[in-house]
């Protein structure tokens, strides 16, 4: 997937102008490990965003890395039980429901424009969230910049949500056919393992929900707090973990500091995003004015700030990734 030879297709200027028209150019996703066939989907059938594209982008970056991993694993004979193997079809599962290419149209999550605010179209698919979204809105408590950030943990909360109900399909459907099973073998309970385990992942993202949804409900009442150490949603929720984890007070600290340039790289990782739009929506714009020069320009700065948000993206679902684990470790601890 990453390799030079099948690097990701960009969007080129005819299918920014009218993708409807072209001929779609082909966006491969290549998973010998877990699915052997290929899945193609067209760029056409995706509708997704220049950012939305640089996201999927860094997910599957982020998934061949962790599948190369897991063959060096399995080569040394250290994955037995197929724990990592069925984490890595998980993931996988999340990434095609998230983006819509598991050929299902209410799967996709909405794709939120990063420049038009967004907040009156969007939904958030739950009534509670929707009717906390409603008072914090109208309550007079946020300026139009604290609105913007609860509204991004809103939308953090909702995808929070979808993934742990892709986690609960899953297990649903596995644990059907365990119960087919007649016999029990060294084999089933090698499967009765992985249940538990994806059991304990469950239990660990609907702590993560509840915890969430506690917090925005705390804050869309009261405002939110000036002395609050992090801002970004996915920080909070890293932070919130990491207090409830078996961790002694110099590795929370320690911790606590990483967190704080997480959050900067975020940041940076935002603002690169709304550049991306920006430049998207220019580009559409030149070329319809025919200055083949100005639009030449245009495509080289949209080329460099495509692959920077796909490099900066994918550095953060790593990071976020490796921080998760570490939380996950403690609080395994804790269940001991």
């Amino acid at each position: 997937m990453a390799g030079k030879g099948n690097s990701w297709p960009s969007q080129s200027s005819n299918e920014l102008r009218n993708p409807g028209h072209v001929r779609p150019k082909k966006f491969v996703v290549k998973n010998p490990l877990l699915y052997k066939a290929r899945v193609e989907v067209t760029m056409f059938q995706l509708h997704l965003s220049a950012v939305k594209l640089a996201e999927l982008h860094s997910d599957l970056k982020i998934q061949e890395k962790d599948e190369l991993s897991w063959k060096k694993l399995k080569a040394e004979g250290l994955d037995e039980d197929g724990e990592k193997e069925a984490k890595l079809r998980r993931n996988l599962n999340v990434i095609m429901t998230k983006y819509g290419m598991n050929g299902r149209k209410d799967s996709q999550l909405v794709d939120t424009n990063y420049i038009k605010d967004g907040t009156e179209s969007d939904t958030l698919d739950d009534p509670r969230l929707e009717k906390l979204w409603s008072k914090a809105k109208t309550s007079g408590k946020f300026s139009d910049e604290e609105l913007d950030k609860l509204w991004r943990e809103f939308k953090h909360h909702k995808e929070k949500i979808h993934e742990y109900n892709i986690l609960l399909e899953t297990v649903s459907r596995t644990e059907d056919i365990h119960k087919n099973v007649i016999n029990p073998s060294e084999e089933n309970l090698v499967k009765e393992e992985i249940l538990h385990n994806k059991h304990r992942e469950l239990k660990e993202k609907l702590r993560s929900i509840n915890q969430g949804f506690e917090r925005l409900r705390k804050v869309s009442h009261q405002g939110y707090d000036t002395t609050s150490e992090f801002e970004e949603p996915r920080v909070i929720d890293l932070w919130d973990m990491a207090k409830s984890a078996n961790f002694t007070e110099k590795e929370l600290e320690s911790f606590r500091e990483e967190l704080k340039h997480f959050e900067a790289k975020i940041e940076k990782h935002h603002h690169y995003q709304k550049q991306l739009e920006i430049s998207h929506q220019k580009l559409k714009h030149i070329e319809g004015t025919g200055d083949k020069d100005h639009l030449n320009r245009n495509k080289e700065k949209y080329a460099m700030l495509e692959e920077k948000t796909k490099d900066l993206g994918y550095k953060v679902k790593k990071h976020l990734q490796d921080l998760s684990s570490r939380i996950s470790q403690g609080l395994q601890h804790n269940e001991l």
